[in-house]
């Protein structure tokens, strides 16, 4: 899609320096009594699984199955909803979410705006389900159940598994806060989701680097 073509549709170019997150009890708290198995991702779940936050945050990132994010949206009609992605340049844009259908089936993310402020408070990954198993969005070979893939906070937070994490995180090994996370949670995780680490790994990034360490 061209710009031209992009802001006919709505687009625009979204100002990052207004990112300022909700923490995740302050998205627990908005989503409590959801159905959906929503959960806490990237970074932050890893920090839930620690038990610790280790560096600052400018985002905050929950997924839900693909088809159960209306119930989501549902939860947030109080906030504006936007579907990032970019233009053949690569230019940065963001797609009003009720203009935007073709974005919609191109991005898997949606930001979340707070009307009064203008600052972007949750990004929402809309993830691949069949029922209630979770497939992963890079390969769909590797699939488990919902239920092997949500663990819980001491305060009761809905997060993804951290060896989940590290799967996606491994397609920028080069990148510091990959090799920190890796290095904080490998010394936590037993010897079972080392190995499906590993194979995930091997399956999804032949000859990876962490491989060896792992």
């Amino acid at each position: 899609m061209t710009l031209e073509d992009a802001l006919a549709a709505g687009a625009f170019e979204p100002d990052l320096s207004l990112w300022d997150a909700w923490s995740p009890e302050e998205v627990a708290r908005r989503l409590e009594g959801l159905r959906p198995p929503w959960y806490v991702a990237g970074g932050w779940a890893i920090e839930l699984f620690l038990g610790e936050q280790l560096r600052e945050h400018e985002d905050l990132e929950i997924a839900v199955p693909r088809e159960r994010f209306p119930e989501i949206a549902d939860a947030l009609a109080e906030f504006e909803l936007f579907v990032p992605g970019r233009d053949l340049t690569g230019r940065s844009l963001v797609w009003p979410l009720a203009e935007a259908p073709d974005a919609l089936e191109r991005h898997h993310q949606t930001w979340v705006r707070e009307p009064p402020t203008g600052q972007w408070r949750l990004d929402v990954f809309r993830e691949p389900s069949s029922r209630d198993t979770w497939i992963f969005r890079r390969d769909e070979r590797i699939r488990l159940p919902y239920s092997a893939v949500i663990e819980r906070s001491d305060g009761g937070i809905p997060y993804s598994r951290p060896e989940l994490v590290l799967l996606f995180k491994a397609k920028r090994p080069e990148e510091p806060k990959n090799e920190a996370d890796l290095a904080a949670v490998l010394p936590r995780l037993d010897r079972a989701r080392r190995s499906w680490l590993a194979e995930a790994l091997a399956l999804v990034h032949p000859g990876h680097p962490w491989l060896e360490g792992i």
